[in-house]
């Protein structure tokens, strides 16, 4: 465990009618404990997870966009809007770590290659991180094992915004594997919607749901639940979706 807690400066933030601070998540929370080495944060799309990510990741020296504190290249809205807003408390402080961010990563694996290109004499150290070749010459779900694989060690912190993005659930097992043999010597603080990622043992689970964000268990998740009713009965699920009167429905 490196970074113990996290801290939200509501004397600095802004208007409540302005994004983040409109969070209700983010403006209803004052700090989080982390006391475990996985660390899960869930909720629904906009419930204030992954920026509070992007925040921590900006304060701990990474690039917003993705990558770790050596990483520096332009992208397009790679500053973080509430990374001012919050303060860390680290026992012992790491600068070693990587922020994952799916949605960006494309554009982590441009500047790779961009970097291997200007620096031929170089190429082979740039990629030796990352299993020895270009992102790009591997299919996205193998780009990202690549990265957990060959760019993570102990010592440090490893942000990642919902990485289940590109794996499939043999993939997502794949990564809870890599998580066990690492946290023992890393931290690792995971946004995602994945209920087989949440299912890691032992992980501090925050839901962004409520507020103020407070934990809850694995089986307490919106996602657990909805997953498991839906593989329990995904009839009676799609009779309740599906379920539409028939007035509401407009002829051509």
């Amino acid at each position: 465990m490196f970074l113990k807690e996290v801290t939200l400066l509501h004397e600095k933030f802004g208007s409540a009618s302005e994004y983040p601070f409109s969070i209700p998540s983010l403006r209803r929370t004052s700090k989080l404990q982390l006391t475990r080495p996985v660390t899960f944060f869930v909720g629904e799309n906009g419930s204030g997870k992954s920026t509070l990510l992007e925040a921590i990741a900006w304060q701990s020296g990474f690039h917003t966009a993705g990558g770790g504190v050596n990483q520096i290249y332009e992208l397009d809205n790679s500053e973080s809007v509430f990374g001012p807003y919050i303060r860390l408390s680290w026992l012992p402080k790491v600068r070693n770590g990587f922020f994952l961010r799916a949605e960006s990563f494309y554009n982590f694996a441009n500047y790779l290659d961009y970097e291997a290109k200007i620096q031929p004499e170089f190429r082979e150290q740039i990629y030796a991180s990352f299993g020895g070749k270009s992102l790009h010459e591997r299919s996205h779900g193998e780009s990202f094992l690549s990265l957990f694989r060959n760019r993570f060690g102990r010592n440090a912190i490893y942000l990642l915004d919902e990485p289940e993005a590109a794996l499939s659930p043999a993939r997502q097992l794949n990564l809870l594997s890599i998580l066990h043999q690492l946290s023992p010597y890393a931290q690792f603080i995971i946004a995602t919607h994945s209920p087989i990622l949440l299912g890691y043992p032992d992980a501090q689970i925050f839901t962004f749901d409520e507020t103020p964000i407070r934990e809850i268990a694995y089986e307490d998740t919106a996602h657990y639940q909805l997953t498991r009713r839906f593989l329990e009965n995904r009839k009676a699920v799609f009779r309740d979706l599906f379920a539409v009167d028939d007035d509401t429905i407009r002829e051509d």
